[in-house]
Formats: C-alpha cells, sequence, structure tokens
C-alpha cells in the first residue's frame, strides 16, 4: 500500500501527517511503527490522522488523531496540532483563527504569521488540572527521590525540578514513564530555573522517547513553575529545539503557547502489513 505523507515539524519535534482516507482502514497501530521508524519508514515522532470536517459542519476545521512512534495512540500534542493546522492551513484553509479537534478536545489556533512552508501560531492549550496533594509530589526510583509535580494538560505530565542536567535524565525519564504511580505512562519534563520568567527544559515523552521539544511538556513545565511560584508569566521555555512562550497565570485560566511549524517534505511511504 502507498500512504501519502506530509511531514512537518514544531520546534523540531516531528510529524507525519496523512488524510484519513489515504490511511490503512485497520491496524493503525502497526502501521505507525513502521512508517515512524527512523531506519526503514520515513521517521518521526508521531504520525497524525487527518480528517476534514463533514459537509455543513464549521465549528471546526479538521480532527486528528495522533500514533506515537511506539504505535500507542496518545490525546493530544501541541507541537503536533499546530503542524496539523500548519497542514491545512497549506491546503488551502484562509483562516487566521483555526480549530483543531483532538483526542483532548477542540484547540484554538491563532495564525500570527505564515511565510512561505513556515507558520506560527499562538494555541490555546486549555486550563492545566492538578490537585493540591499532586502539586508536591515525591516521586522514588531505584532508591533515587525526585522533586515533582503532577498535572494534565491535555495529556498527562510529571514535572520533575532539577539543579542541572548533569545525570542520566533520559534513563531517569523512561523509568518515571513506566513507573506503577502511572497506570497509562507519563510524559516527563526535567526543569531547571533560569530566571523569574525563564525556564530550560529536557523531554522525554511517551511512546517517543527523548524529543527535541514538546507543546504540551512544555505547558506542563511552565505552569508547574508557576504554581510553585519559581516563575511568573510571560515564561520562556528553553528547548534543545529553541524557544517557545507560555503565557498563563494561574488559577483556572487557560495557558497559550506560541510556537511555529513548518512543513518539510511530502511523498509516499511504501507499506506492507505484516502477515
Amino acid at each position: 500500500m502507498r500512504i501519502p505523507y506530509t511531514k512537518a515539524h514544531g520546534a523540531k519535534n516531528d510529524f507525519l501527517l496523512t488524510m484519513a482516507a489515504d490511511a490503512p482502514q485497520e491496524n493503525l497501530a502497526e502501521a505507525a511503527i513502521a512508517i515512524c521508524n527512523r531506519y526503514t519508514g520515513v521517521g518521526a515522532d508521531g504520525w497524525l490522522i487527518v480528517n476534514h470536517p463533514p459537509e455543513g459542519e464549521s465549528s471546526y476545521d479538521a480532527r486528528i488523531r495522533l500514533f506515537n512512534s511506539d504505535g500507542s495512540e496518545v490525546e493530544m500534542s501541541g507541537n503536533g496540532t499546530r503542524c496539523a493546522a500548519a497542514y491545512i492551513l497549506d491546503a488551502g484553509c484562509k483562516k487566521t483563527d483555526v480549530t483543531i479537534v483532538t483526542g483532548a478536545g477542540p484547540k484554538q489556533m491563532k495564525v500570527l504569521s505564515a511565510e512561505g512552508f513556515v507558520y506560527n501560531f499562538e494555541m490555546n492549550m486549555g486550563s492545566p488540572k492538578w490537585t493540591k496533594e499532586e502539586l508536591h509530589h515525591r516521586l522514588k526510583i531505584e532508591g533515587e527521590v525526585f522533586d515533582c509535580t503532577i498535572l494534565n494538560v491535555g495529556n498527562p505530565q510529571c514535572a520533575v525540578f532539577v539543579p542541572d542536567f548533569d545525570f542520566d535524565w533520559r534513563a531517569a525519564g523512561a523509568a518515571i514513564e513506566k513507573h506503577p504511580y502511572f497506570p497509562n505512562k507519563t510524559n516527563v519534563s526535567f526543569i531547571y530555573r533560569l530566571d523569574k520568567h525563564s525556564i530550560d527544559v529536557r523531554f522525554f515523552e511517551r511512546g517517543a522517547g527523548e524529543t527535541m521539544s514538546s507543546g504540551t511538556g512544555s505547558t506542563g513545565a511552565a505552569t508547574a513553575a508557576v504554581l510553585r511560584g519559581m516563575v511568573t508569566s510571560p515564561i520562556h521555555v528553553h528547548t534543545p529545539a529553541g524557544p517557545l512562550e507560555l503565557k498563563w497565570n494561574g488559577g483556572s485560566e487557560d495557558a497559550f503557547l506560541t510556537g511555529p511549524a513548518e512543513i518539510v517534505a511530502r511523498g509516499e511511504f511504501y507499506y506492507q502489513a505484516e502477515k
């Protein structure tokens, strides 16, 4: 089977996008593992299956499903949702405000700029959810205790506060992701405070492993730092792929994340389903 794809990235967090009508109609998890493989496939952190709204539906511009590179289907990705918005704009959508329906509900994005294949969006990430008990949580991994804030920003996040990155945070992220405390696994961010408006973050994402950046991870990290009183809005989130900016003043307010999405390639993946 030939699967057409568009490749895009949001701050080097990369995704493949395929219209639902062009994707396999079954075994999508298996297909996601194949197409996302960086050696035998196209290579990506995740695969987005895109549906246009039915005729006459005007409340949203596209509906997406997200499969991580390990085949797991998850609620959403902030960077991936921006890539989906860039995908439909490039396909001819003329709006300056775009709504994408994700597994975590509809997400609204304002188009801040569009130059060629490069777009910049302000995305409403919704209102973060947390409990008082999980604001200051101690998570024990092989005898080491990590200082965490556990919250949900459309998907589960474990924000870990560290004095530096001079330790094997990738191994720690892999262990935290699968810790029994998280029955459905979790995304992990490691946070180092720079100043009252800036944090430096490393990401280990559920089902994808280390990523250069993460929209929901940046949202979780920044809001956790606000909740801890370490930073105030706006927060500059420094990632290995460059900066993202989050605005959030706490409480039940929605958080707004500003970041890029760029379309970089199109092609076909020659997929052979396992027998």
